[in-house]
C-alpha cells in the first residue's frame, strides 16, 4: 500500500504560514530588545555592587 499525503486545507495552510510568519517577527523582536535588557541587568549589578562596597 502506497503512503501518500492528504492534501491540506488552503485556508488552514495559510493560517499556519500567518503564525509563523507572526512568530518569526515576534522573535526578531525580543532578540533585539535583549542587549538593551542585557545592559540594564549590569548596570543594575554594578549599583549593587557600589553600594555593598560604600556601606
Amino acid at each position: 500500500m502506497a503512503w501518500t499525503t492528504p492534501r491540506q486545507d488552503p485556508d488552514r495552510c495559510r493560517r499556519r504560514l500567518q503564525l509563523l510568519a507572526e512568530l518569526a517577527g515576534a522573535r526578531a523582536v525580543r532578540q533585539r530588545s535583549r542587549p538593551q535588557r542585557q545592559r540594564t541587568e549590569r548596570l543594575r549589578q554594578l549599583i549593587a555592587t557600589r553600594r555593598r562596597v560604600a556601606s
